[in-house]
């Protein structure tokens, strides 16, 4: 995890810096109200790499963003849920979702990829 520096105590600094980066939304994202296994996330978010998405996930525990739930299977099975502090994200999430779906942010990608 990384922690960005903050001394005027900015609140988006502070969210970015437990939430922010590149994948950490859109995992939580994927997740929203569900319950979702690893490959099943590996297949929403075909650009991740296995060691990336790992890693994530357990940060994403760690913050106290997911919970990680194992069952006494063979093959093992595990699950990842959003916390209550997750799913506090959610209306974020979504807006930020709104937003990238508006004209505004669309134009912004044409000219990124041009």
């Amino acid at each position: 995890m990384r922690y960005i520096e903050n001394p005027y105590d900015c609140p988006v600094t502070r969210a970015m810096s437990i939430f922010g980066g590149k994948w950490k939304p859109i995992i939580l994202n994927c997740i929203g109200e569900s319950s979702l296994r690893f490959g099943k996330l590996n297949q929403l978010m075909p650009a991740i790499s296995n060691k990336v998405l790992s890693n994530e996930l357990k940060e994403l525990e760690t913050l106290g963003l997911i919970e990680r739930k194992e069952f006494k299977e063979s093959p093992q099975r595990v699950e990842y849920t959003l916390s209550d502090s997750g799913k506090s994200l959610m209306p974020v999430l979504h807006e930020i979702a709104s937003w990238g779906n508006s004209n505004q942010a669309k134009k912004i990608v044409i000219e990124m990829v041009k």
